[in-house]
């Protein structure tokens, strides 16, 4: 008989506490080339057995979605892979190799260089599957449109996500997928949603459309950019969504809110960037802990009710607000390393990716160590959170 080891015991425990929730969500925030971080952190989920049903994702937490959920379960993780090494890849133009990182002890400058010179290479050649510049610029432009609005064309991320997403899986219902966009012209935040309509690759290619870089999506006669422009993490839709239900949300931050005071402009810059678009999870789970707080007290105020009017419509509608509903959020946030700076999103090389892949994968796995971060919240909790780096004072 197979005798399981402690890491297949690990990862069983993980899965049955999982499926105490109706809702597994993983929720992946924008953070262009840090992305990679979220692939390790799927992957380390995946080998724990947790199988999340709702992914949400905005800019490039979308693509990481629509490769995740347009995948057969045994193949996302070799798709993540294939997707992060396909756009990383330093064309064969491009005089500055890759990999020195695990065969030379880089000191820090060396490494800081090594990152800069893979940002130029993604500013002023694009990157293979994922964008091209266009030529001429916009500002040189004799036409109107995307070649006038955006610095970058991105039909071959089109191209990529058609060749490695199965759109018929993704729209199956089998994981429910969610991705942000903004509306140009209103300005409002839109969820495109497989529970309401069926998702084609310009819906994830919208969520990434940053401006002026790429240029606005159309979409049934609109035009969208990247959701990161209004808000850059879906947790609000994934907590917020009727009928609300029990739900274990994994939600994998590219950008710290927490971090030294900057010593120079290239920090300013840094920390400047950190700030815009980390996520504003702790005043979303304050609002989420103050309506617990009302949801219970409302269902003591029910108590209290004579019998013969809790039949009454008005009173089962108040009921169903009162209706106790368990959330624990486990957040994980990509730490930066020193040598990485301002234009550590846009640093696609594949040093990068591998070591941000493989912070992910570090981080969701110290995580899971402690079987305890998956338990319920007591029923006058309602809502927990938990975040390894928050909980060693990091």
């Amino acid at each position: 008989m197979h005798q399981l080891n402690r890491k297949e015991l690990a990862g069983a425990s993980d899965c049955s506490k999982a499926a105490n929730y109706e809702v597994v969500a993983l929720v992946l925030q924008g953070g262009g080339a840090l992305g990679a971080y979220q692939a390790g952190v799927y992957e380390g989920l995946h080998e724990a057995g947790i199988r999340p049903n709702w992914v949400a994702g905005i800019s490039i937490g979308a693509l990481n979605a629509a490769i995740i959920a347009g995948s057969p379960e045994a193949q996302r993780v070799d798709r993540l892979r294939v997707f992060w090494e396909t756009i990383c890849a330093a064309p064969m133009e491009w005089p500055v190799n890759e990999g020195l990182s695990s065969d030379f002890p880089f000191t820090m400058d060396l490494r800081s260089a090594h990152n800069i010179a893979a940002a130029a290479r993604a500013l002023m050649m694009g990157q293979t599957g994922f964008y091209k510049p266009r030529f001429p610029p916009p500002f040189l432009s004799m036409f109107s449109g995307d070649a006038a609005t955006s610095f970058y064309d991105t039909s071959p991320l089109r191209d990529t996500l058609e060749r490695l997403v199965d759109f018929d899986l993704l729209n199956s219902g089998e994981v429910r997928t969610s991705v942000g966009a903004v509306n140009v012209r209103c300005g409002n935040l839109v969820y495109f949603d497989t529970a309401k309509q069926r998702l084609r690759a310009e819906h994830f290619m919208a969520s990434g459309a940053l401006p002026p870089g790429f240029p606005a999506v159309e979409i049934d006669g609109e035009y969208y950019w990247d959701g990161g422009v209004v808000s850059n993490t879906p947790l609000s839709r994934v907590l917020a969504s009727e009928p609300r239900r029990d739900t274990l949300t994994f939600q994998v931050d590219l950008w710290s809110a927490k971090g030294r005071l900057p010593y120079d402009l290239m920090e300013v810059a840094n920390r400047q960037k950190d700030i815009q678009y980390s996520s504003r999870t702790r005043a979303i789970t304050n609002h989420m802990t103050q309506m617990q707080k009302m949801r219970q007290a409302l269902q003591l105020l029910m108590d209290r009710l004579p019998e013969e009017t809790r039949s009454d419509p008005e009173v089962t509608a108040v009921a169903d607000l009162a209706g106790h509903r368990a959330y624990n959020i486990v957040h994980l946030i990509y730490q930066s390393k020193a040598f990485e700076g301002h234009s550590k999103d846009y640093e696609f090389g594949l040093d990068a990716m591998r070591e941000h892949w493989s912070s992910g994968l570090e981080d969701i796995r110290r995580t899971l160590a402690d079987p305890r971060r998956l338990d319920r919240p007591p029923p006058e909790v309602g809502i927990i959170t938990h975040d390894i780096h928050r909980e060693v004072g990091a």
